[in-house]
């Protein structure tokens, strides 16, 4: 397939593409710098330069291609309007898509995530049948805010398009994570003098490496079924006080309880602290049943004992 992936130089994007390039697809990445365009061809990919603030040129590019990933969000929107204006902004791109593909049965795989929909603390794990909750007032500069993206995605499937969401993990781990979860971890332990869990951290995250999201990307493009969501789930939960624990042993620091107070917690975690304290079991039960996806990258705590985000001094 000829595919354009937007996003492509990105933590996620830049597994993506090579991933791709290696089943034999011809990938296009969009690039808005000079770097991006050279990153995309050392990745195998050729190069359209372009940006996603340009619909029209968005539409009328996305139409020459027989699918498209995307994977890109406007970051510069996050300084001047937190989450909820990137994922405004979101929204017309996916219509824009919409309108390039609509009644061609052509795929577009979005990334979204396991944060986002509003399904912890169910008291079960999340399931790909659970569908993206309304976003309200609440919900401001939060992930949920994204929720509107992931259901402008799936509402293209009624107008011709293989539209599906791929639900990235809470934890997207690899040797290239320079600015994820884990790496925020590790920055507040060395801060901080220990490694904090919150209350008992018996509440659970999941995770997955980004090499195994990569493939799901691509088994999504090559033969997912309009309108559904996939798990990009390895781990399906793992306590938070054992994530903690792990770092502490690395780095020769204490792994230690924070009290579920609200005036002491965010005094370790700071903006983490919103969402530290919920548990995000996932399932990937469905995504492997249909798609046949199957994660052979080394799991959360194994890829912590790598050491790679640990590099000596």
């Amino acid at each position: 397939m000829r595919v354009l992936v937007t996003g492509g130089t990105g933590h996620s994007g830049s597994h993506i593409v090579p991933e791709l390039v290696a089943a034999g697809h011809e990938v296009t990445g969009l690039a808005r710098s000079d770097g991006a365009a050279a990153a995309l061809s050392a990745l195998g990919a050729k190069v359209r330069r372009g940006d996603l603030e340009d619909l029209t040129g968005l539409r009328e590019t996305a139409a020459e291609f027989d699918g498209v990933i995307h994977v890109a969000h406007r970051q510069d929107l996050l300084f001047s309007g937190g989450i909820d204006a990137v994922a405004a902004a979101e929204v017309p791109i996916m219509l824009a898509y919409g309108e390039a593909l609509e009644g061609t049965g052509k795929p577009l795989v979005v990334a979204g995530s396991i944060g986002s929909p509003g399904q912890q603390d169910l008291g079960r794990p999340a399931t790909e049948e659970d569908p993206a909750l309304p976003v309200r007032d609440e919900h401001k500069g939060t992930l949920h805010a994204r929720n509107v993206v992931e259901s402008a995605v799936i509402g293209l499937a009624e107008r011709g398009v293989r539209s599906s969401v791929v639900r990235i993990a809470n934890i997207a781990h690899s040797t290239t994570d320079s600015r994820g979860f884990l790496v925020q971890l590790i920055a507040l332990a060395k801060e901080r003098g220990f490694a904090g869990y919150p209350g008992g951290g018996a509440n659970l995250w999941n995770a997955v490496h980004i090499r195994d999201a990569a493939s799901l990307f691509r088994l999504a493009l090559e033969k997912g079924p309009a309108g559904r969501y996939w798990h990009a789930v390895a781990d399906e939960g793992v306590a938070f006080r054992e994530i903690s624990e792990a770092i502490g042993s690395r780095l020769g620091l204490p792994a230690l309880s924070i009290p579920m107070d609200e005036l002491v917690l965010p005094g370790y975690f700071g903006f983490l602290a919103n969402i530290v304290t919920r548990s995000y079991p996932a399932s990937n039960a469905i995504t492997r049943q249909v798609l046949g996806w199957e994660p052979v990258q080394p799991r959360l705590l194994n890829d912590l004992d790598n050491g790679h985000y640990f590099p000596a001094g």
